[in-house]
């Protein structure tokens, strides 16, 4: 089940770029129907899922390339589930939304292909298998920037691009680093796991760094998040969807799954850091907001701040604030895409993104009365207003962290006071005051163009009220993973910069020579002369 979530996408990507003489209509029919398909499958894997078990289910495993210790292992636990029904949600109505007649065919096939990339990352079980599939969705993405962005698309995305790839450098560095110091037996979750405890603090700590940095320039945490003000305001609003409600996962779940389940010691020494780094993406995403005159630009930055959350979450620790950075990831996605969406629509219709341009929206004879309306829904989401999905998992992640972190907490709460200012300016301008009687004659939206933003807002409304249908699966999982960090005692003196640059120090000058890497055979000389 859970490879024919991979490649199934795949292989119907396949099947549209071979179709012979096929219309953009009946290509986008297609992949539609095939995306319908994935969620399907994602059925079969949530209906049975047993919400009571903390370890992985549904596992396969398929011998590959053993000599690198490369294994075909999937599994998923409830950590992963929600962000594989949260990709495959929002990849469909990445599809139904998109209306593309330049090349379609290239166009729904890529985003199959990062369906199936973001899916397999997020139930892979070996280290460089992740590490794979974190890197197929690169060059799609790059190409649904580069080839349908806006004005500024090529630069956007080759920034994205030289981002991204810098991400995958470290992450790979930080999996060679844990399988070759530790000596395991392969690059396999559970293996590298065993070893851990055998690498010294110091490098423990390193590695973590590594690990934090990399996947924080695809979260994005600040000062690593330059690529996605341009990256999300050139793409389409569709691809916007999949930058902001898909991909930025792949980062925050990174950092749970290999940074704090590979090497909790180091996560909890250096958890006091994390927080206050959590603070200061917080406050400064939301005062970037803030001064924004783009109202996409201005979702792309709220979307930095809410990131920040998650980190709280996981530097905390408690079984309440990482099931409330699970939660986080999964409420930002649904809220971010219904944002991204509507900004689509109003410039649709409007013409403009433009802040000082907009006005008087709600009018509901010459304005657009639902579309402000759900604009409204979504920025009280975004701003943790109760009854919505946002105030749960915001709420979880303070009560869990407060007793740990006091005052980042707070802050941070403060932080969503800035989140409501930059949402009352954005709502203010956008959906009230008087229209322009001279230019104010916007098309009217189409019921097929409201659906998938009525789609979200339902979402978001029915876990707003019924948080347990979003909670319940992470609940076991991420217990588990609170106690296994709760066995180490939070210590500077062990892991601190100090260990850290004595490990650099080790690394860069060793007393002794390296131990050969025991996944590579050393050479054998077949001449004097070699």
């Amino acid at each position: 089940m859970l490879s024919a979530l991979i490649w199934f996408p795949v292989l119907g990507a396949l099947g549209i770029g071979l179709w012979p003489n096929a219309s953009a209509q009946l290509i986008r029919w297609t992949a539609l129907g095939i995306m319908s398909g994935v969620v399907l499958l994602t059925l079969g894997v949530v209906l049975p899922f047993d919400i009571s078990a903390a370890g992985l289910q549904f596992q396969e495993l398929l011998p590959w390339i053993e000599p690198l210790g490369l294994n075909y292992r999937l599994g998923v636990d409830g950590l992963s589930l929600p962000l594989v029904a949260l990709n495959s949600i929002l990849t469909w109505i990445v599809v139904y939304s998109s209306t593309q007649s330049l090349k379609p065919k290239l166009y729904y096939g890529l985003i199959l292909v990062v369906n199936a990339g973001v899916t397999g990352a997020f139930l892979a079980q070996n280290l460089l298998l992740f590490f794979l599939f974190y890197e197929i969705e690169l060059i799609p993405l790059y190409l649904l920037i580069a080839v349908w962005g806006g004005t500024k698309r090529n630069y956007a995305a080759t920034k994205f691009l030289i981002y991204t790839a810098a991400s995958g450098a470290l992450i790979l560095a930080g999996f060679l680093g844990l399988t070759w110091l530790g000596h395991a037996a392969n690059f396999d979750y559970e293996a590298v796991q065993h070893i851990v405890d055998a690498i010294p603090a110091g490098l423990q700590g390193l590695i973590l760094l590594t690990l934090i940095v990399g996947f924080g320039i695809k979260t994005p945490l600040v000062p690593l998040h330059t690529w996605l003000p341009d990256a999300y305001v050139e793409a389409s609003p569709p691809i916007a969807i999949l930058l902001g409600g898909v991909l930025a996962k792949l980062g925050t779940y990174g950092l749970f799954r290999f940074g704090l389940g590979l090497l909790p010691e180091a996560w909890t020494s250096l958890a006091p850091l994390l927080a206050f780094w959590a603070v200061i993406v917080v406050i400064y995403g939301a005062l970037a907001a803030i001064a924004q005159h783009d109202i996409k630009r201005m979702v792309a930055y709220s979307s930095i701040g809410h990131m920040g959350y998650v980190l709280l979450g996981g530097a905390a620790l408690t079984e309440l604030s990482i099931v409330g950075a699970v939660s986080q990831m999964v409420a930002h996605g649904f809220i971010l895409a219904l944002l991204f969406y509507l900004v689509g629509i109003i410039e649709a219709k409007v013409g403009t993104r433009e802040l000082e341009a907009l006005n008087g929206l709600m009018s509901p004879i010459r304005g657009l009365p639902l579309i402000s309306a759900l604009l409204i829904l979504g920025g009280m989401a975004s701003a943790g207003i109760p009854g919505l999905v946002g105030f749960i998992a915001e709420f979880l992640v303070f009560q869990g962290s407060y007793a740990v972190f006091s005052w980042q907490t707070l802050l941070c709460v403060v932080g969503t006071g800035f989140t409501a200012v930059y949402f009352v300016i954005l709502l203010n301008r956008t959906c009230f005051g008087r229209l322009d009687n001279a230019l104010a004659y916007y098309p009217k939206v189409l019921w097929s163009e409201r659906f998938p933003a009525l789609a979200l807002a339902a979402i978001i409304l029915f876990l707003g009220v019924q948080p347990q249908w979003l909670v319940h699966w992470s609940e076991p999982t991420t217990a588990a993973m609170a106690q296994v960090a709760a066995a180490y005692e939070p210590s500077a003196e062990r892991i601190g910069f100090g260990t850290i640059t004595q490990a650099i120090a080790e690394l860069t000058h060793p007393a002794a020579p390296p131990t050969p890497l025991a996944l590579i055979p050393p050479i054998e000389s077949t001449s004097p002369a070699t």
